[in-house]
């Protein structure tokens, strides 16, 4: 049975893995697959959560994990709203295009004469 030391420093270990994952999948725009791992990514963070406090997060292999993890949470967030950004544009631009609704050039083209 592995002690608790051992479930914290194997968590994060995967937390770190799914961290490095989610940064490929967004840099590869492949926003479905990114979104499954920061499910993924919130289940191991509610996981460490419920456990107790133990001495790994002091150890210097913990520290040394965490300054890994924070650039790539920062570059995750950067690309995350930069996407989000595009994607509204593209869908604002789309809606310009719509001839359904309040646009009354549309109105024109569907009147029948």
């Amino acid at each position: 049975m592995a002690t608790i030391n051992e479930q914290v420093r194997d968590l994060w270990g995967r937390y770190y893995m799914v961290t490095l994952d989610m940064l490929k999948f967004i840099d590869r725009q492949k926003i479905d697959e990114f979104l499954e791992l920061v499910s993924q990514r919130k289940k191991l963070g509610d996981m460490l959560d419920s456990l107790p406090d133990t001495e790994y997060r002091q150890t210097r292999e913990c520290q040394v994990l965490f300054e890994k993890i924070r650039p790539l949470d920062m570059q995750i967030i950067y690309k995350a709203k930069s996407w989000l950004n595009k994607s509204k544009r593209q869908n604002l631009a789309v809606r310009s295009y719509d001839l359904i609704g309040n646009n009354p050039l549309g109105h024109r083209f569907n009147h029948k004469y």
